[in-house]
């Protein structure tokens, strides 16, 4: 199953795939990142398809477009989201719907978006964790795979909470993804 992974940053999941021996067949990033460098580090293909605007005038349909085609011409199967910024339109569901996995830094459905670890902070939880989901055009709301608790500590910050959930999050997300490739499909 050829796999390809979505990254924007500092390529940390990105890193933890390629130790574990998951067979990345392509990491594609939308603007220039330290993913770019894991991934060279590592010997893994790696293609900028890059977004142009992060503003109101992003044409998000065209870059979606760009984005698919792209991994379709590598002949991809599975997508993994590895802290990938850009929200990804139609074309990509109905290319690779049921195909693209995300990791989210919560215990969906509680506190979907960019500020998962604050919400949960602020709510007050006693626990949080993490959850690996299909993922689906409306954000963070695709099926469930695989979720973990990460216990909040009296003192957490959202730094140092984060950080506790990234770690359970790479195991959780590399188990979850090789699970999928040796059954080969997703559901």
């Amino acid at each position: 199953m050829r796999l390809a992974v979505l990254a924007s940053g500092s390529g940390t999941i990105l890193d933890a795939m390629a130790d574990s021996g998951l067979p990345v067949s392509l990491v594609l990033v939308d603007r220039p990142c330290k993913a770019e460098k894991v991934a060279a580090g590592h010997g893994l293909d790696c293609v900028l398809v890059e977004r142009e605007s992060f503003g109101a005038d992003f044409d998000r349909m065209g870059y979606t477009r760009r984005v698919t085609e792209r991994l379709q011409a590598e002949g991809i199967e599975l997508v993994a989201m590895a802290g990938f910024g850009t929200v990804l339109d139609q074309p990509m569901q109905d290319a690779y719907g049921g195909r693209i996995l995300n990791t989210h830094p919560s215990l969906l459905p509680a506190f979907p978006g960019w500020h998962a670890v604050e919400d949960a902070l602020e709510y007050g939880v006693k626990v949080t964790g993490c959850t690996v989901h299909v993922a689906t055009l409306e954000v963070d709301a695709g099926p469930i795979l695989a979720q973990q608790p990460v216990a909040v500590e009296t003192d957490d910050t959202v730094d140092t909470l984060h950080e506790r959930i990234k770690t359970v999050e790479r195991d959780l997300y590399i188990r979850t993804i090789r699970e999928i490739i040796d059954r080969g499909h997703v559901l």
